[in-house]
């Protein structure tokens, strides 16, 4: 009788802890509001509200990652409803917003090229998702799925500061659609805040650019977010090209030194 009293007691102790950390979901559930806020905004015709609701669902993402961080509150919990967030604030609410401003005049093409971003945003999410935990490089393996949703947002904000109305059959905007949803499921390397570690000591430098870009966003924000948002897919693609030109030539180098081995 007291063997079986101890079990039940030990096992009650090995219970795991019920709750939920509040400041980092409730961040998170900020950031999936705005979302849900975009796509209202984009039905009701209101683009330029959803963009920048786009962009603030980026700030608390990633804010909620930062200070469950920096708190040791990370979660298991707290990642699944990070997920489901990103997928509806990145994934539907941006293409449902480009796909009402700019798609939907290519007709079938429109809507599918809008589902391939809500698609290859879902599969960009389970592939991170499955490689959580384990090591390797900090930075990301295929773009982000807020950053893309950023990019577009950027575009819309960009658009409107300069002309009125909805662009008419826009190659462009098309092509960076399916370019986007293309490079978040791709293998290429793109860099996040994720890899800095504000713990440590920095070069004077670092705080004059972070002063630097502040002082750009100050004076124009729509055209800043524009400008650092094409220099962040611009930059990634020529890292990216770089990379694979060094992969190759060291492969070439590496066959160079075994026929060279086996003549000698």
């Amino acid at each position: 009788m007291d063997t079986e009293s101890e079990y039940e007691g030990h096992r009650h102790e090995k219970k795991p802890k019920k709750g939920v950390y509040l400041l980092p979901n409730t961040l998170t559930l900020c950031s999936l509001y705005c979302g849900f806020f975009a796509i209202l905004s984009a039905i009701n015709g209101q683009y330029v509200n959803a963009a920048w609701a786009i962009v603030l669902a980026n700030i608390f993402d990633g804010l909620d990652g930062w200070i469950a961080r920096l708190t040791n509150t990370t979660t298991k919990f707290g990642l699944e409803l990070d997920s489901l967030s990103d997928l509806v604030a990145f994934g539907v609410a941006p293409s449902i917003m480009m796909y009402k401003w700019a798609l939907m005049p290519f007709g079938r093409l429109g809507w599918a090229a809008a589902f391939l971003f809500v698609a290859c945003g879902a599969l960009r999410l389970a592939r991170f998702n499955i490689q959580t935990g384990t090591p390797g490089s900090k930075s990301f393996k295929g773009m982000p799925i807020p950053g893309a949703a950023t990019v577009v947002a950027s575009i819309v904000i960009f658009y409107y500061e300069f002309w009125d109305g909805l662009p008419e059959r826009n190659i462009f905007l098309l092509s960076m659609t399916i370019l986007l949803s293309l490079l978040m499921v791709s293998t290429l390397r793109f860099h996040g805040v994720k890899e800095i570690n504000f713990s440590e000591r920095k070069p004077f430098w670092f705080l004059i650019v972070f002063v630097l870009v502040l002082f750009v966003l100050l004076i124009h924000p729509s055209t800043a977010i524009f400008i650092f948002a094409m220099f962040y897919i611009l930059w990634g693609i020529i890292e990216n090209i770089y990379l694979i030109w060094r992969r190759r030539k060291q492969k070439l180098a590496g066959q160079h030194l075994i026929i060279e081995e086996k003549k000698t």
